[in-house]
């Protein structure tokens, strides 16, 4: 599914939400979706530090390494 496709879906939701509330199916659309846009986001993020550098004082440069989750 298109990124912008479920921000829009999103926004609709959150706007009927505030105005006449929401059915049961659509609270569960709204958290898939929900959970698709974190998802995206989050692997986003990972994406770009998975890619940057530290530049030391004296010119080398040092990938940043992932620290284990306890």
């Amino acid at each position: 599914m298109d990124m912008n496709a479920v921000i829009a879906r999103i926004n609709e939701l959150a706007a009927k939400a505030k105005k006449d509330g929401l059915t049961a199916e659509e609270l569960t659309e709204r958290d898939k979706l929900r959970r698709i846009y974190i998802d995206s986001v989050k692997a986003s993020l990972v994406g770009h530090l998975d890619n940057t550098y530290i530049v030391r004082p004296d010119g080398t440069k040092e990938k940043l390494e992932r620290k284990d989750k306890k």
